[in-house]
């Protein structure tokens, strides 16, 4: 394989342990747990929907997610063997094309999966699925832009997610509260997924991938990172008072100030302590993506709120 970028494999196949890593099972939580506020955010009872939010899940983490993460490594194998080289992909263990393979498999697998949770879920499926395919692969790969990208991963990871936990339930498109909700909490996301560009800026300014942190340069990315997580969740803040939702837009203040208090610490040595906010600050923020899913799911209508 002249002028890879990653060893030469004597096996012809990749082993399910390898495959497994590929898929990065860690990041399929943030989907998973967006797709769960989507349903909880209708105020349905839950037993009544289960087969449907059993499938929803899955499609969301092992389905939808797997399949970027596998899209996202074969077209970012040139960068991954600088930054991390001993992937499944630049280390050799997923062999050949087998990175490509697996994610046109899991793609197609996926859609087939929405296909069978209703329309709406199918739709919330082709628009994550193309979103992956985008993000990754040229000739448009939005990951090359700092201000694009991240947005694209905030929608697919949070937006979608949403949208298709609570498209599920309703069986229809979701009132104007909860697509507020899933606009606001995709932008936040915006922050979040900056901040994880951080681990990968020296193979990033090889590459060519122009990342926040790289154009920008470390502080200013921090700030603008932390500046769009805050600025979302208190318009979030605002709806819920706007609503009446005292109680739980006074939770999700407090986890916004708690939010607050690791980006100052973060701030001290941001590129260093990225990593630790996205494990502690990134919580809180899940956490108010829950309070504002009960808060409208509490709403008098709970699942009858859809556009009609």
């Amino acid at each position: 394989m002249s002028g890879s970028p990653y060893p030469m494999s004597l096996q012809s196949h990749p082993h399910w342990r390898d495959v497994l890593e590929l898929f990065k099972p860690v990041t399929w939580f943030p989907p998973m747990w967006a797709f769960m506020c989507g349903v909880v955010s209708t105020g349905a009872a839950g037993w009544q929907h289960w087969p449907y939010i059993f499938g929803g899940v899955i499609l969301a983490g092992p389905m939808v997610c797997a399949a970027s993460q596998a899209v996202n490594d074969w077209y970012d194998r040139h960068v991954d063997s600088i930054n991390e080289p001993n992937r499944p992909i630049p280390s050799g263990r997923i062999p050949g094309r087998w990175g490509f393979y697996l994610g046109v498999f899991w793609s197609v697998a996926s859609l087939g999966l929405g296909a069978l949770l209703g329309t709406w879920a199918f739709v919330a499926t082709v628009v994550a699925v193309g979103l992956a395919w985008l993000y990754s692969a040229p000739p448009v790969r939005f990951k090359e832009d700092g201000w694009s990208g991240p947005a694209v991963v905030g929608i697919a990871y949070e937006g979608v997610a949403w949208f298709t936990g609570a498209a599920v339930i309703v069986a229809a498109l979701p009132g104007p509260y909860i697509l507020a909700a899933v606009l606001l909490y995709s932008l936040g996301a915006h922050g979040i997924m900056t901040l994880n560009d951080f681990k990968a800026i020296e193979g990033d300014r090889v590459s060519g991938v122009r990342s926040l942190p790289v154009r920008l340069g470390v502080e200013k990315a921090a700030w603008v990172a932390c500046a769009i997580m805050i600025g979302a969740q208190l318009i979030v803040i605002a709806g819920l008072l706007y609503i009446e939702m005292f109680v739980h837009g006074a939770i999700v203040t407090a986890l916004v100030l708690a939010q607050v208090w690791l980006m100052r610490i973060m701030m001290r040595a941001p590129e260093e302590k990225a990593p630790w906010f996205n494990a502690t600050g990134t919580l809180l923020y899940v956490i108010g993506m829950l309070v504002t899913a009960l808060a409208l799911g509490s709403i008098d209508g709970g699942p009858g709120w859809t556009m009609t």
